[in-house]
């Protein structure tokens, strides 16, 4: 646990104030949750990665200090060993910050880093977690989490649970935690952070989101799944740099969770627009990666960049139109998010990586150091389902039916370079630099006619 002077110090409140502001906010949601005195408000992350670690300990810097009124925890599956190059790394971290290396030291915690760099110790993912080390993101230390490796021990008395798996994992993961919560009286809250999706070809093409699958495996009900997503970093987030997110769903949660969430560097908005963020948050994993290969391949050419940029957010807009009616414009927050991310997120990194012939595809899409490039399952699953014969729009100039994803051309070409592999990484810019390719306007255009939306691509 944080002292006061610490999550002031983080938090940035002012002196003297931030107890009580604190104090407040979860007094508030602890009424609205119906929790009696005595009984502590139970906060658990679900999934350790970068972003799942920041966000509870985001929480826990802020909230930790209240122990008589919450907890707060994070399950991580146990065993997955810090291979000898981490260890060294992270002996080299610990050493050139001073506040992390004492703090260490007054844990006696310090002495298993030194073993693990001379090889003479095994160091476990859960165990550096708990002393404030995210795997997926060793540069940037945390604050000391509570680490439980038993997921029946972490969830079944859960109020809040944060969802920070990758959207390959949530399915199976919910799965198992709906056997733990077959008794309860009232569902929990469920904030997921996801961003990826699943294509569902029968008996009828659609998409599945993080929050449909948690919904799906775990049987709460959706108005008590959010989603939370915006332009943000996890490691510069936690570094205080100034971040905007939106909670989406139920207005009777989204509310009073975007209050309890707020900090004076991370502002969260509250937005019912569930669909069109959640599969945003998905899209801008796959145009990533391909915004990775055009910096790569152009030596960073600002002028490549933009021409990617306008081309692949007219596709998303057109990929967005086709799932909900009236979806949220991209612009703002939605539009920032995918800025950030086609700049500097993990996908965009692994797209770089492939084009410099620093990784290779046949190494997965789980990353050392990284985790996973959701993107790649991403573009799978929207080609699959855009390319569906039983779906078809109708092409504007050729005025003939077609499948969506032909009017996608980014799309089939990071499919043929990431799935199929016909093509080698440079084709991204074959695709860009087609003569044949039309100016992004016409295809925001055609998406805002309304003539493309296609209900049961969403089960509905």
């Amino acid at each position: 646990m944080v002292g006061n002077a610490e999550a002031e110090n983080h938090n940035g409140y002012p002196n003297g104030s931030v107890n009580g502001v604190l104090e407040e906010k979860l007094d508030e949601l602890r009424c609205f949750l119906g929790k009696a005195e005595g009984d502590p408000l139970r906060i658990v992350g679900v999934g350790a990665g970068a972003w799942g670690s920041v966000f509870v300990a985001l929480l826990q810097d802020s909230y930790g200090q209240f122990r008589d009124k919450v907890s707060i925890r994070i399950w991580r599956r146990p065993g997955r060993v810090v291979d000898r190059a981490t260890a060294e790394h992270l002996f080299e971290v610990i050493n050139s910050r001073e506040n992390v290396l004492r703090r260490l030291i007054r844990r006696c915690s310090y002495l298993k880093y030194v073993e693990a760099r001379l090889g003479d110790r095994t160091l476990y993912a859960d165990e550096i977690l708990k002393d404030g080390f995210c795997l997926n993101m060793v540069d940037t230390p945390i604050c000391p989490l509570k680490v439980v490796t038993n997921l029946q021990e972490a969830v079944w008395d859960a109020d809040v649970v944060i969802n920070g798996l990758p959207s390959t994992e949530t399915r199976e993961v919910f799965e198992e935690i709906s056997r733990f919560w077959k008794e309860r009286i009232t569902p929990p809250v469920i904030i997921s952070l996801a961003k990826g999706i699943e294509a569902e070809l029968e008996p009828v093409p659609r998409i599945v989101t993080p929050t449909q699958m948690i919904h799906r495996a775990s049987g709460v009900p959706l108005e008590n799944i959010l989603y939370l997503g915006g332009p943000n970093i996890a490691a510069e987030i936690y570094n205080k740099e100034y971040a905007n997110a939106r909670i989406c769903g139920a207005e009777k949660w989204r509310k009073p969770l975007a209050k309890f969430l707020r900090q004076p560097h991370f502002i969260v908005w509250d937005n019912g627009d569930l669909v069109t963020h959640e599969v945003m948050g998905g899209l801008k994993n796959v145009y990533a990666i391909g915004a990775g290969m055009v910096a790569a391949l152009t030596n960073e050419s600002a002028t490549s960049k933009s021409v990617y940029f306008a081309h692949c957010t007219s596709e998303m807009i057109f990929i967005t139109h086709l799932l909900a009616e009236e979806p949220e414009k991209l612009a703002g927050p939605l539009l920032a998010d995918t800025y950030v991310t086609l700049l500097k997120g993990r996908n965009a990194w692994y797209g770089q990586m492939l084009a410099k012939g620093a990784l290779s595809l046949d190494m997965g899409d789980s990353i050392k150091g990284k985790g996973m490039i959701q993107g790649v399952s991403a573009v799978k699953a929207f080609y699959e389902l855009l390319g569906q014969p039983s779906i078809s729009v109708l092409h504007p100039e050729e005025k003939k039916p077609v499948a969506p994803v032909e009017l996608c051309p980014i799309l089939k070409k990071l499919y043929s370079i990431l799935i199929t592999r016909d093509f080698p990484s440079q084709a991204i810019l074959q695709a860009l630099r087609d003569e044949t390719m039309h100016d992004p306007r016409e295809r925001i255009e055609m998406a805002q006619s309304h003539a493309f939306y296609i209900p049961s691509l969403l089960g509905q």
